[in-house]
């Protein structure tokens, strides 16, 4: 896996990525760190990174297991170290799941097994944050 991250000049504190896969994507800093708040900041893409992993997973285990799910978001509300390296020291992550006729013991063995084994970006994050997580199923 490559990327490419390039400062996009003196004007701010803003980059463009480009990913092995060829999509882009622009981060920005906050006013008070030199950038025009014009994208979300690389620790928000972290963040979200992680959260599209483990919904990935949870929605593919689900697949997998002829469950009928239709739908899958997840909030993640994450806390920061106060000194630097401000690493993330809690994360939430709630799973809204979707379907018709969801199995709970499912669902809770797709949270489960992202978070534990196939989810590299929570693992890696687990390093540092506390890592907890709670689910909800809605019926369609």
């Amino acid at each position: 896996m490559e990327c490419k991250v390039s400062w996009n000049g003196p004007s701010g504190m803003s980059f463009r990525a480009q990913t092995g896969s060829g999509h882009m994507v622009t981060m920005d800093g906050a006013p008070e760190g030199g950038g025009h708040n014009l994208a979300p900041r690389p620790m928000e893409m972290v963040l979200l990174g992680t959260g599209g992993c483990t919904a990935y997973d949870v929605v593919l285990i689900l697949k997998r297991g002829r469950e009928d799910v239709q739908g899958c978001d997840v909030t993640l509300k994450a806390e920061r170290a106060d000194v630097d390296p401000k690493v993330f020291t809690k994360v939430h992550f709630h799973f809204t799941v979707t379907g018709k006729n969801l199995k709970q013991s499912a669902v809770e063995r797709a949270v489960t097994l992202s978070h534990e084994k196939y989810c590299s970006a929570s693992i890696m994050m687990a390093k540092t944050a506390d890592i907890t997580h709670s689910y909800e199923i809605v019926e369609v």
